[in-house]
């Protein structure tokens, strides 16, 4: 028999062997009467002879097949009526099974949207990223000059192709179209890229390949948009191919739209466009001058990463040789190779979702030992339904799988609750999240997760109902059956399996308590960290700048300064700055590589990687900087003056390693500005060294870092496109709430360039507790974690004590009618509950000692086994066990003796 005719004829057929079976006795029934016998002898031997009818209906049924299924679906309806039966037992196991999924859900979606996601090329693990020098922090590599990518493409016999897109900065790039203007991401790469990463356009045929990787001169208008850019701007028009749009104020030619899911460089949902590499004069030097690009290549099928990082080494020490400065070919001849993954993820956000994963992964282990131990109270309590069954005929293998089916629809309904208490926790941590992650978060969970969800969901009813089924099954028949009572039948070894399950409870939640308690200790810290500037009553406003209107003017003169001259003059403004990125912000990074002799003659030449940020003269008034020797800039350092730059104590003992005095950088001069206009040839002279202060995180330590004066920065200097057209924050000290000067800030802003109005606007309070980051991150998961953990844990203790009185009914009024005093009884129940408490506590406290090797990374100011924190955890599991044991202790205190004898 088919499932297609089980599912649509088995009702038929049953009805065709009923009315068979009658036919067949009718007609036994009627030979016999025939030869004589009455009518009621005749059918009750016709009955007898044929055999037990149920029985014979249960093997034909059996001989059609899928009679497993229609059990199934017999035990998933007694499930659901034993549901409706007993509402409250089964929220209380959806209840905590959902926290457990629901926890486990919204870490898996975040685990697989960063960790996990594939990269949307073909086979991209084959895939790998190249770099010259040696790595920085956060793992970003150095750019690689046009020579070497060359060189690397002639003589390297481990790649199948060699791509690169252009590492300079374009500055904020907007697509008009369609009366509007969005800003997109816009990539210079070349023109073999998107075949390096096996991905073609799904409209129009790209960018011409050229072998050399650059494009003529008369490609350099033709851009490739991405599907957001192409629906977004241009509404899927699927004619776009060969239209002109514009970018930033000039004409480029639309030859194809990539597909939907594609990104590069990072992952982004971001409307990206990439035009061609137009090939300069500068990409025919090894100097410092030599633009920069970062390489993708791909590896021949068989290739290991290890092999072809061998070969690069050897050809590199030939390439290297072209460098005539000593620093760049010492720099050359580090290179590096590693796996293609978008946006790498620093080792601390790794580190991070990999604790915060277990966390959650030991909150579902939790919820599953409370679900098991109410479920083998619900067993317990169930025992002479589950005997009167047995002696039914029903065997110990279909029994369990009634009570299997039974928690496995209890565990079905709390994953759907808790996916749905999952997406509600993602979109509540959204903003923290994408503080912390270089990749989106999902807000749904993908298939992937959702298949996970469903051995979840199965693990769930194996691990929290397979044991008390197979126990309840086990339960001898006749005695449960002969005992009258409702206290009887349970043995000492379920009494010591639900003790044990309360004490692995209690032990988990302080382990999680511990990590929550040490999180709490060093976001408490960091609070405490001098941050070396001041945060209070400040405004931010990070501004949105149209890029390409400043490209030909001076945007000193003609946009900041009169903007803060207008925001300086709003009632209750103290004072206002300007900086292309404020303290701890994360808008903007520019790094500078800077090379300073040693004066000692044994000693070789070193190179300092420092921050570069541009400020105006008036933002020490804003935040408050400290000197340690020299001044900040004012007034007179205009374009017109000599340049002058200020650096913090992390740069002056980088760059003059040998001398312990960082005041004695002063005076020296370290950078060129510009090579035209008044500034011509001059070198910027140090004229002062800022005091310590948290530049990137707090309870990081300082990194060297470069200010220039603002306004020495001209349209013709080298750092005007890559500092003043990119990024820029405008910070204002003010008493007034930021309610009332927010409005007029973003008028001013309006004012001064229309682009400027959808400016964000935050506190510099608000970037300081963002700067947390991972931290920060894990220690509100982690408080929802253990509370939740500490709930159930408590809930599971209460559980059984509750349930260990109602056992003990008959045996508590006999301690009354033998004279115990109430107090006696309450000790018994409360002494048994320290039991459970102190043997859970001491398990504990060892699994916290070794968890709190997962949380060290993210200490500040603790140590992983401090032992206040230890302490003060299992005090306050010890008191949440104590108030769990009161009230059933109370319930025990309270027993009638009368009426307790009386129901025996």
């Amino acid at each position: 028999m088919s499932v297609w005719q089980w599912l649509f004829r088995s009702e038929d057929r049953k009805s065709d062997l009923d009315a068979e079976i009658e036919a067949h006795l009718a007609l036994a029934a009627a030979d016999r009467r025939e030869r004589g016998m009455g009518r009621d002898r005749a059918h009750a031997e016709a009955q007898r002879e044929f055999g037990n009818v149920a029985l014979v209906k249960d093997v034909t049924r059996e001989a059609w097949g899928w009679v497993w299924l229609e059990r199934l679906l017999q035990d998933a309806k007694y499930a659901l009526r034993q549901i409706r039966r007993s509402p409250g037992f089964a929220a209380a196991v959806i209840g905590t099974l959902a926290l457990g999924i629901a926890a486990t859900a919204a870490m898996f979606t975040v685990v697989d949207g960063v960790l996990l996601s594939h990269l949307p090329y073909k086979h991209a693990d084959r895939l790998v990223q190249i770099g010259e020098g040696q790595t920085v922090e956060g793992g970003d590599y150095l750019y690689v000059p046009y020579l070497d990518i060359e060189a690397w493409r002639e003589q390297l016999h481990s790649f199948e192709a060699i791509a690169f897109d252009g590492g300079g900065f374009d500055g904020r790039n907007f697509l008009q179209g369609n009366g509007t203007a969005v800003q997109i991401g816009f990539t210079r790469i070349s023109a073999n890229l998107f075949s390096t990463l096996g991905v073609s356009p799904q409209l129009g045929p790209g960018l011409p390949n050229k072998p050399e990787g650059f494009a003529k001169t008369s490609d350099a208008q033709e851009v490739v948009l991405s599907d957001s850019a192409w629906r977004t701007v241009f509404g899927g028009d699927r004619n776009i191919v060969g239209k002109t749009v514009h970018i930033n104020d000039e004409p480029y030619t639309v030859v194809g739209v990539m597909p939907r899911g594609f990104f590069f460089p990072d992952r982004s949902d971001d409307p990206q466009v990439w035009g061609p590499i137009v090939m300069g004069d500068k990409d025919q030097g090894h100097t410092g001058d030599s633009p920069g690009y970062g390489v993708i290549g791909r590896l021949k099928p068989g290739v290991t990463r290890a092999s072809a990082l061998a070969e690069l080494k050897t050809v590199q020490a030939h390439v290297a040789m072209g460098y005539v400065d000593p620093e760049w070919r010492k720099h050359a001849l580090q290179v590096n190779l590693r796996k293609y993954s978008g946006e790498q993820v620093r080792t601390d956000q790794r580190h991070a979702l990999l604790a915060l994963t277990a966390a959650s992964s030991l909150l579902w282990l939790i919820a599953c030992v409370n679900a098991t131990n109410l479920l083998l109270a619900r067993g317990s309590a169930r025992q002479r339904e589950i005997a009167m069954r047995g002696a039914l005929g029903a065997s110990r293998r279909r029994l369990m799988q009634q009570l299997t089916i039974e928690g496995l629809v209890l565990s079905i309904s709390a994953t759907v609750l808790g996916i749905g208490l999952a997406v509600g926790a993602i979109s509540i941590f959204h903003r923290a999240l994408k503080q912390v992650l270089p990749s989106p978060v999902p807000s749904w969970p993908s298939v992937t997760v959702l298949v996970a969800l469903s051995g979840l969901t199965i693990l769930s009813a194996v691990l929290s109902s397979a044991w008390p089924s197979w126990m309840a099954a086990r339960l001898p028949i006749e005695p449960v059956l002969r005992q009258g009572g409702q206290q009887s039948g349970v043995s000492r070894a379920q009494h010591r399996l639900r003790g044990g399950l309360v004490i692995a409870e209690i032990a988990m939640s302080l382990a999680l308590l511990a990590s929550c308690g040490l999180l709490l200790r060093t976001i408490y810290a960091l609070h405490h960290v001098p941050l070396g500037f001041r945060t209070d009553h400040i405004i931010v406003a990070n501004l949105e700048i149209p890029t390409y209107r400043f490209a030909k003017t001076n945007a000193t003169a003609t946009i900041y300064q009169p903007l803060l001259e207008r925001v300086q003059h709003l009632p209750g403004v103290d004072a206002a700055g300007l900086m292309t990125d404020v303290p701890l912000g994360h808008t903007f990074s520019m790094r500078l590589m800077l090379s300073q002799k040693s004066t000692k003659a044994d000693q070789k030449s070193n190179a300092v990687v420092a921050e570069f940020k541009a400020a105006s003269p008036s933002l020490q008034r804003v935040f408050g900087f400290p000197m340690f020797k020299g001044r900040y800039f004012n007034a007179q350092d205009t374009s017109s003056a000599d340049p002058v730059v200020v650096v913090n104590r992390a740069f002056a003992h980088a760059f003059m390693p040998d001398e312990q005095d960082a005041g004695k950088i002063i005076g020296k001069d370290i950078l060129q500005l510009s090579k035209d206009g008044p500034q011509k040839n001059k070198q910027a002279r140090v004229i002062g060294v800022l005091g310590d202060f948290q530049q990137s995180a707090v309870g990081t330590p300082s990194r060297p870092e470069i200010q220039v004066s603002l306004p020495q920065i001209t349209s013709d200097s080298g750092f005007y496109t890559v500092l003043e057209g990119i990024a820029m924050d405008l910070a204002v000290r003010t008493q007034r709430p930021p309610s009332e000067v927010i409005p007029e800030l973003r008028a001013a802003l309006k004012q001064a360039s229309p682009e400027l109005a959808g400016s964000n606007f935050t506190t510099m309070d608000q970037i300081v507790e963002d700067s947390y980051g991972s931290q920060m991150l894990a220690a509100r998961l982690l408080e929802i974690f253990a509370g939740s953990a500490l709930l159930l844990c408590v809930a599971g203790l209460y559980g059984l004590l509750a349930y260990v009185v109602s056992q003990r009914t008959r045996e508590m009024g006999v301690r009354f009618a033998l004279g115990a005093a109430r107090g006696d009884v309450m000790g018994l129940v409360m002494r048994q509950a320290g039991v459970l408490v102190v043997a859970g506590v001491s398990l504990g406290l060892v699994l916290a000692f070794l968890s709190g090797k997962l949380v060290r990374n993210f200490l500040y100011g603790v140590s992983p086994h401090d032992g206040w924190t230890l302490a003060t955890v299992a005090i306050v599991l010890m008191l949440a066990g104590a108030l769990a044991a009161y009230l059933p202790a109370l319930r025990a205190a309270r027993v009638d003796p009368v009426e307790a004898l009386r129901t025996e």
